[in-house]
């Protein structure tokens, strides 16, 4: 296996490279750091939930809502990733599945499912 620029160092280390790349909206890039630190960390929700960003802003919108259902898996009250699904659903013309989504975030953070302005 060779090692990349991407795959060097810590899990610690990628992690603040990803972040590094997400802050300058490098997405794919963050992406590419991102997919194999979610899988060496699967019981961790924060790398998986960046990835689903990274995908969702670069418009990989399959790949986001995969990473989205993955954190909503271990956590199913993780707000921020169940208003991200809806979104990322709003995204591919999906809204009426967007919809429940978009309610349990709003219940849960007690705001409201309308649409941001």
């Amino acid at each position: 296996m060779n090692i990349t620029y991407y795959d060097h160092g810590t899990a610690a280390e990628r992690w603040e490279r990803a972040r590094q790349f997400f802050d300058a909206k490098e997405y794919a890039t963050a992406a590419r750091i991102l997919a194999p630190l979610a899988d060496e960390v699967p019981e961790q929700v924060a790398p998986r939930l960046l990835l689903a960003r990274a995908y969702y802003h670069s418009a990989q919108l399959r790949r986001a809502e995969t990473e989205l259902r993955a954190v909503l898996e271990r956590d199913p009250v993780e707000s921020y990733a169940r208003l991200m699904l809806g979104r990322t659903l709003e995204r591919q013309g999906r809204d009426a599945e967007a919809a429940p989504h978009l309610r349990l975030a709003a219940a849960l953070t007690g705001g409201t499912a309308e649409p941001v302005a």
